[in-house]
């Protein structure tokens, strides 16, 4: 049994110390990482995540969530989800009751959240719709081309056919918010929340809800969660089997570690051509951890 931990990214504090009791009273790091989360989506002076989040380019609140457990790999994600105040809810939710999903979108989210009985709720706040449009005078553009350069710069101009201008205010730290927490047996989860970008097109889903994107989450090695323009994240991500980490249990999965001539070392793959494999791979197949799946080169 070790100390609980906890962290959040920029603005995620609202929700810690609550959190934290939670841990303290031998509380699940899933139960802490949801109760953080909800902190900060209630928190209406935050333009950037849940309550009082900034609209899309049609005046609407979209919320993105994700939650994933670092015990069982199992993750549930939400994306575009309007009326709903905590998504992060609605994303454990899609874990828990849908094991043969990951995400929901959209409508189907929405459905999938009445019927869970999850309470709707306002989203969109006075606030937040006098900071929208506050963001689309002509000023702004020339404020991100001083602040954030020409790619900024490129990307409004090209939506100056649908809206005038879209700058977010920077008056005050913004952003999506991470959780991480790890609880006394040893449990890792990590989560995220946001309303993404503000005047982003309808329909857009950022990394936030991917999972192996914005968020992921493996208690063998540790937890990781993003923030920033979720595109870049989501085209930046690759896998490198060469940076593969030698196995460990998971904690809290209740599996052991399998022993024996199996488990020996793996070739490492030639150091010209970082995803070149080998001419002759064996068959996949299971190898512990519950159901992940395990390519090795054949052993020449």
């Amino acid at each position: 049994m070790g100390s609980p931990v906890i962290i959040a990214s920029e603005r995620g504090e609202v929700g810690l110390v609550e959190a934290m009791r939670v841990l303290r009273a031998g509380g699940s790091a899933m139960d802490a990482v949801e109760i953080a989360l909800r902190a900060a989506e209630a928190n209406e002076a935050d333009h950037y995540v849940g309550v009082g989040g900034l609209p899309n380019l049609l005046g609407e609140v979209e919320l993105d969530a994700s939650i994933m457990d670092g015990a069982t790999m199992a993750a549930g994600a939400v994306g575009a989800v309007t009326g709903f105040p905590h998504p992060i809810t609605v994303a454990r939710a899609v874990m828990e009751q849908l094991p043969q999903h990951v995400m929901l979108v959209g409508r189907g989210a929405e459905r999938f959240a009445d019927e869970c009985g999850i309470p709707r709720g306002t989203t969109l706040t006075d606030e937040a719709i006098r900071l929208w449009k506050e963001g689309l005078t002509p000023d702004s553009l020339a404020e991100a081309e001083r602040t954030q350069g020409p790619g900024e710069v490129a990307f409004r101009r090209s939506a100056l056919a649908r809206l005038q201008s879209m700058e977010p205010p920077h008056r005050h730290p913004w952003g999506t918010i991470n959780v991480v927490a790890l609880d006394r047996e040893g449990r890792l989860c990590t989560g995220v929340s946001t309303s993404g970008y503000p005047w982003k097109y309808p329909g857009r889903v950022g990394d936030s809800a991917v999972i192996g994107a914005g968020n992921y989450c493996d208690g063998r090695y540790g937890g990781a969660a993003c923030t920033g323009r979720g595109e870049l994240a989501m085209r930046g991500h690759r896998p490198d089997r060469r940076r593969r980490p030698a196995r460990r249990p998971v904690p809290g999965s209740g599996l052991r570690e399998r022993a024996g001539a199996d488990d020996g070392p793996r070739r490492p793959l030639p150091r010209s051509g970082a995803h070149a494999l080998p001419h002759r791979r064996r068959p996949a197949r299971r190898r512990g951890h519950g159901d992940r799946i395990d390519l090795r080169p054949d052993d020449r």
